[in-house]
């Protein structure tokens, strides 16, 4: 029987694919440490969203779970219920666990987006190109949408919501688009000498170049538009405020 010490050691996870560096298990780690917390963190690596189930059945004192590429839209059927704003977006990246054994599913993605991009926000950024169509592209639509900005979706195949593919993307579109998010994950390390196929040559110091990846810090993408003079923004800071967000939520009394 477990005794009181054993149970005040809380596991938290982080559930995707292909994911044996993560930021998350970094950042918990060190918040654990300088917090002098007893809890884990530790990475579900799974090859299909229906092992997880077992996990949380054979997992003791699991109290909360981040979720990752390629599940954000694929965990919520197991979920027991969503929040508002996780309903609205249609994708979830953070699962509380009651205390009657309820998964509830958040969306703290959005949070991260949108206060990270709001301190470069200027005038003359009216629309964006949202580059993806995956579970992390719903959250940054859903923060464009609050933030009233009018944004377009690009894709490799024609999608329903698709505005444009990568072969109609001309020097006038990226003109007048004067925001640009990559919500894929073309430029992730190891294939770092990749980049979205967009008319570079068109960005100017007037847009803002937004790469949800954080390794590499500054990946291709975020290069080329650095070169054109840019405001370039990584994945980082998001993942610290998302993560600040996930754990005020598994928190909660």
């Amino acid at each position: 029987m477990e005794n009181a010490q054993d149970k005040s050691k809380l596991k938290f996870g982080l559930v995707g694919k292909d994911i044996s560096y993560s930021f998350s298990r970094g950042y918990f780690k060190d918040k654990f440490d300088s917090e002098n917390l007893p809890n884990s963190y530790v990475n579900f690596d799974l090859q299909s969203i229906d092992e997880l189930s077992e996990i949380i059945k054979t997992t003791s004192n699991l109290k909360g779970l981040n979720v990752t590429i390629p599940y954000k839209e694929q965990v919520i059927p197991l979920l027991d219920k969503l929040n508002k704003k996780a309903r609205d977006i249609g994708a979830v990246n953070t699962i509380r666990f009651t205390k009657k054994k309820k998964l509830v599913g958040y969306n703290t993605d959005f949070y991260g987006f949108r206060n990270s991009i709001k301190p470069h926000l200027k005038s003359h950024h009216k629309k964006a190109l949202i580059l993806g169509t995956g579970g992390a592209s719903k959250a940054i639509a859903y923060a464009l949408k609050k933030l009233k900005i009018k944004y377009d979706f690009v894709s490799r195949s024609q999608k329903e919501n698709v505005t444009y593919l990568y072969s109609d993307l001309t020097s006038d579109i990226i003109s007048e688009y004067t925001i640009i998010i990559n919500c894929t994950p073309i430029g992730t390390f190891p294939k770092v000498n990749e980049c979205p196929d967009i008319p570079y040559d068109a960005v100017t110091s007037e847009h803002i170049l937004y790469d949800l990846i954080y390794n590499p810090e500054q990946t291709k993408f975020l290069q080329c538009g650095q070169l054109k003079g840019a405001t370039t923004i990584n994945g980082l800071e998001m993942l610290r405020l998302q993560a600040e967000k996930s754990w005020e939520i598994w928190n909660k009394s």
